[in-house]
């Protein structure tokens, strides 16, 4: 089945992509792909917006080329298990992503990373962790993916770290990382990572990752938009009006 929404893009407002929602938003439609969060990096990732720039997101139209917007980010995991956005942006977000950066949090070692990453989870202000195979940033997968299907927040699939190019060391690892999600019944999401359009909605090595380990699809949250939006209610999101015609 064709993965039908990209939960992890970026535009130029990150600081280091370089295209624009509108953009992305057409590469989408020319590829048939119907959903995208737009999830640019907040304000602790050097060149980043301000945080406004988030709250400022309810003036994004919720269908751009015929494609539906989620209002997200991609927040940085700080200290020992913050994130660099003030709760007052919660209620403008339709969709956070938590991941390391290494400019944000330098790597320590699995017992700290493990700590942090816990702590964000039990948070619930994330939805999503980002890139996790990072060998940078090792952690105690059984415990944290665990975690994460307790509190029902998806483990990410990142087509970026899958090709190899960069965090490197990452391929084997979101191999044995999703091997555990399908054992512990955690939901996985899938993220082009894109930092320019023309990666918008690109998930071949994703595709292939979940045909090699015949992970279940229903925990394959984006499917289609309808699969996406049911996982955002379970997580308690409330439902987005404009939206009503994709649950179907």
């Amino acid at each position: 089945m064709r993965i039908q929404v990209d939960t992890h893009t970026h535009t130029y407002a990150s600081g280091h992509a370089y295209s624009t929602i509108i953009e992305n938003a057409f590469t989408a439609s020319q590829l048939g792909l119907p959903m995208f969060c737009t999830t640019d990096h907040t304000s602790s990732m050097p060149g980043a917006p301000h945080y406004w720039f988030f709250n400022n997101q309810r003036v994004l139209p919720r269908f751009i080329h015929n494609v539906a917007i989620v209002r997200g980010c991609e927040a940085n995991i700080c200290n020992d298990g913050e994130i660099d956005i003030p709760p007052s942006v919660d209620s403008h977000l339709d969709w956070v992503i938590a991941s390391f950066h290494e400019p944000v949090f330098p790597s320590k070692d699995s017992l700290v990373h493990t700590q942090a990453l816990i702590k964000v989870i039990r948070s619930n202000r994330v939805d999503a962790l980002g890139h996790l195979g990072n060998p940078n940033f090792d952690f105690d997968f059984e415990a944290i993916i665990a975690c994460a299907a307790e509190y029902n927040v998806a483990i990410e699939l990142n087509n970026t770290s899958l090709k190899g190019e960069t965090r490197i060391g990452s391929i084997d690892r979101c191999y044995e990382i999703a091997k555990v999600a399908k054992k512990l019944g955690a939901y996985v999401t899938t993220g082009s990572d894109a930092h320019f359009c023309e990666d918008i909605g690109k998930f071949s090595k994703v595709e292939q990752l979940i045909d090699d380990i015949d992970f279940p699809l229903d925990k394959v949250i984006t499917h289609t938009p309808k699969q996406f939006l049911d996982f955002l209610a379970l997580r308690g999101r409330a439902p987005i009006e404009e939206f009503k015609k994709l649950m179907v």
